[in-house]
């Protein structure tokens, strides 16, 4: 008793209920970070102080009444078990997760390997079920075959029975018609002779009016005919004077709303920091007076301690009363300066209330202005499509009086002196026609119909023409196969041209096979997503081009046929020609250009007719529709990696226990060329894929140099565009991106890469410029001319306002630089030189027909094998035969 009554006297046992009652608990930073730190990664993440990061922690968990010292935090009763309990909600939550992922894992696994088994089985029922349905499909063919000879057989043993029959008869009657016709002829020859004569005369007077009318019929109606068209062309031409006008108007209207919104967008920022600066500052400002206010507090309980020990130990009357004046003095005093912290406190909030009305109007004004901006550039892409459409129309209008001047030039004053001169040909008389009499002539001309012939000429003429049907038909149903290749040439296009020459179908004026072929091709690249395909197709288009283009020689009206690139001209060729082969004075001409074809199969020049030179035409259109579907499927398959390619990732805060440091930063190191070597992926798929199909250097160069063109405007463009990303650390990142891309060049070879590595010279001048140091002393002359060639003023002025270190804190370029800029930038706007800073995209076709032909090598016909179905038909023995 006597030593508790000792330790309450002096002091020790309200020392410890008080030290009990108020911080129970004590860590040292360290270990609550290291206890803690999960309920708050972002805290971990970043680069703060322990300490601050212990105050960030509580802040975050709503814990209140705790007091953080020099090395510890002080908590009191119950806190500690309160962020206990947290942190074990906090990891049981993680577990979850990873159970949840682990068992999705499973069943996915579960799941792939059970389809994978069903694939297998049902391929392996449906090949068996084709295999039967084969086997009787054979067996009824050779049915088929067997009856049809069988029948064969019995007709033709009747019909020699019938014929011989008819013979006999036919000729006891015709000998005695003979005799009874003889001594009728005596009578009635010169009377003939002279009928026939004056018949001969009136009839081809006849002829030639009515020939001489129609050629002024037509010159009158087509004249009438291309003055309309001359019209509609010229209408045509003032429209489009207009809608460039328009659009021009529109591109600078995009222009300045985007310069606007750049402008709105940089003032926001502004904003934002201004705001957040000021809301540090009256936080800092509310932690200075809770600590005045707390340290007021304890100097109160203090001093009131002391009154009542003094109290205690004086007598009371002494000194009671001042003791509770001057308590009541700094208390009034306290809360006094309490009242004022509270005014502070709601005029800031009433202060945040205005920013944040602020914030939420510029928010409001900038998506209307995002607004105005896509309804304009919708706008802007109507007038381009409507442009397309009337340049198309124009190239068809073009198209068609081209066609017509080449039918005025074959009917020309000269073609009817040509015309005017009948060519005859001597047909004797036979019992079968029954036309003309003993060795009589007859004039024809070029453009009579063709003459009657015998069932016994049409027959052949009949199956002649099918076989060569059924050759067509085993050749189009080869080609839509995939032949592959043969020591790097493409089967089909060697197949199609080899088929081509031999039947002679350049030399003839009406064929449907070029049309079949080409028929044969747009069906097959209906799949735009199969690179595979595409390539294969595009290396079979650009063989067979280059193969006509060194064999087909334009002669007469076809040589004035103008070569298109457009696919919608090529169509209306393919009318205009489809209505040229139905008339019949094309058919007039093809009768007599097919009975002068002779053996011109070893001749390397060919005097090529207008569907042989239309063919060249649509074969061009497609092999630039197929160079244009394999450049755009490799733009939108990198286009959403290049918008994570201009900002470097953050790098997150190197984790507090020790041996982590090396693996964070090779992970770091990973995450950084991550996306650069998925572009890099990509770009070794499509030139793998296009080796692999044999696809012409030349091509492949243009492709990856269209490519490398697209990625230079899209990430040139978004530097330009956000300021984040003109920083002396992202700069080294992009650097090193676009290290990775040369050294693909350089792997890529010259060959296949070409110049591609040129086409990034904005970014890599504009990058270089970012992470140069001492930019201050660098003069505009030496920026321009030396550092940035290839860049505009505009462009450097922008680069060089939006800059900023955030590693080093370097500044920019001078003052000075600047405001000579500025004078530049004026100078131009005053000139009327355009004030675009960004780049655009060129879409075009970058080569000609010619260009094809002059970078590709000369393709050997020789030794190609034809595939089994056409070496097993003897109508392509031609195929087979080898050159010496």
């Amino acid at each position: 008793v006597n030593v508790i009554q000792q330790l309450r006297c002096g002091g020790v046992l309200e020392a410890i209920r008080i030290s009990c009652a108020g911080y129970p608990t004590r860590k040292t930073f360290y270990e609550f970070l290291l206890r803690f730190g999960v309920l708050a990664p972002e805290v971990l993440d970043g680069n703060y102080d322990d300490k601050v990061a212990c105050q960030m922690i509580l802040d975050k968990m709503g814990l209140k009444g705790y007091q953080v010292g020099k090395n510890k935090v002080f908590l009191r009763a119950g806190q500690m078990a309160e962020l206990d309990a947290r942190r074990a909600e906090v990891l049981g939550n993680a577990a979850r997760k990873i159970q949840r992922r682990i068992r999705t894992y499973i069943a996915r696994k579960d799941f792939v390997a059970l389809r994978e088994a069903a694939i297998q089985l049902q391929a392996l029922c449906r090949c068996r079920m084709a295999c039967k349905q084969y086997e009787q499909l054979r067996r009824e063919a050779a049915a088929l075959r067997i009856q049809k000879k069988f029948r064969q057989y019995v007709a033709r043993k009747a019909y020699l029975a019938i014929r011989l029959s008819a013979t006999t008869l036919q000729a006891g009657l015709r000998a005695m018609i003979a005799r009874n016709e003889f001594r009728m002829r005596k009578r009635t020859k010169a009377a003939i002779h002279i009928q026939a004569n004056w018949r001969c005369h009136y009839a081809y007077a006849y002829y030639k009016k009515l020939y001489k009318a129609a050629i002024v019929t037509q010159c009158g109606w087509r004249c009438r005919v291309a003055r309309k068209e001359l019209r509609k062309l010229k209408m045509a031409a003032r429209e489009t004077g207009a809608l460039k006008e328009a659009k021009d108007k529109l591109e600078k209207r995009v222009e300045e709303l985007t310069w606007r919104l750049q402008l709105e967008k940089r003032l926001r920022t502004d904003l934002e920091e201004a705001k957040a600066q000021e809301t540090a500052q009256l936080q800092e400002a509310l932690h200075a007076m809770q600590s005045q206010l707390e340290e007021a507090k304890a100097m109160v309980i203090k001093e009131r301690e002391a009154a009542r020990k003094a109290i205690e130990e004086a007598p009371p009357v002494i000194k009671e009363t001042p003791v509770i004046v001057q308590d009541t003095q700094r208390i009034d005093s306290l809360t006094a300066e309490l009242e004022k912290v509270k005014a502070v406190l709601e005029s800031e909030r009433q202060l945040k209330e205005e920013a944040k009305q602020a914030y939420t109007d510029m928010v409001n004004k900038n998506e209307e202005l995002i607004k105005k901006l896509g309804e304009a550039e919708k706008k802007t892409n109507q007038l381009q499509e409507a442009m397309q459409r009337l340049e198309e129309k124009v190239s068809n209008l073009e198209s068609e009086n081209q066609v017509l001047r080449q039918q005025a030039v074959t009917l020309s004053p000269t073609s009817k002196a040509l015309a005017a001169r009948p060519r005859t040909a001597i047909i004797q008389r036979t019992p079968e026609n029954g036309i003309l009499a003993d060795g009589e002539i007859r004039r024809v001309s070029a453009l009579t119909p063709i003459p009657y012939t015998p069932e016994s000429e049409a027959k052949p003429q009949k199956s002649l023409n099918e076989k060569q049907q059924e050759n067509q038909d085993l050749l189009i149903k080869c080609i839509s196969q995939d032949l592959g290749f043969s020591k790097g040439r493409p089967i089909a296009a060697c197949l199609i041209y080899k088929s081509l020459l031999h039947w002679r179908s350049f030399e003839v004026d009406r064929t449907n096979i070029f049309d079949r072929i080409i028929q044969t091709i747009a069906g097959a690249i209906e799949v735009q997503d199969n690179n595979d395909v595409l390539s294969y197709w595009l290396s079979n288009s650009a063989t067979l081009l280059l193969l006509l283009q060194r064999t087909l020689k334009a002669s007469g009206a076809a040589s004035l046929t103008p070569q298109r690139r457009r696919a919608s001209s090529a169509s209306l060729f393919g009318r205009v020609s489809q209505g040229l082969r139905a008339s019949p004075q094309s058919s007039g001409f093809s009768l007599f250009s097919g009975r002068a074809v002779g053996g011109l199969d070893e001749l390397r020049q060919v005097e090529a007719k207008y569907p042989a030179l239309l063919f060249k035409q649509q074969l061009t259109a497609f092999l630039e529709k197929i160079y244009g579907m394999i450049r755009d499927n490799l733009k939108k398959e990198i286009s959403p990696v290049l918008g994570l390619c201009i900002q470097a990732p953050r790098t997150s805060r190197a984790g507090l226990v020790k041996g982590r440091a090396q693996a964070n930063a090779v992970a770091q190191q990973q995450a950084l060329i991550a996306h650069w070597q998925n572009i890099v992926k990509s770009l070794n798929n499509y030139l793998n894929t296009m080796r692999a199909n044999y696809v012409p250097p030349f091509l492949i160069r243009k492709i990856f140099k269209q490519t490398f063109c697209f990625i230079n405007v899209q990430l040139f463009n978004s530097l330009l565009l956000r300021r984040e990303c003109c920083s002396f650390s992202n700069g080294e990142y992009v650097k090193a991106g676009l290290a990775e891309l040369e050294q693909w060049c350089h792997d890529a070879t010259e060959e296949f890469a070409g110049s591609a590595w040129e086409e990034l010279k904005h970014i890599r001048q504009a990058v270089g410029f970012l992470v140069i140091h001492q930019k201050p002393k660098k003069a505009l002359k030496e920026i321009t001319n030396d550092l940035c060639p290839a860049l505009s003023i505009q462009q450097l002025y922008r680069i060089s306002t939006m800059y900023w270190d955030d590693k080093y804190g370097t500044h920019s370029v001078s003052a000075e630089v600047i405001a000579n800029m500025r004078v530049m930038m004026t100078e131009d706007s005053n000139n009327a030189v355009s004030s675009s800073f960004l780049l655009d995209d060129d879409s075009s076709i970058p080569f000609s027909v010619d260009e094809i032909s002059k970078a590709m090598e000369q393709v050997e016909l020789a030794d190609v094998d034809p595939p089994p179905l056409l070496r097993e038909n003897s109508g392509f023995g031609f195929l087979l035969q080898r050159s010496d």
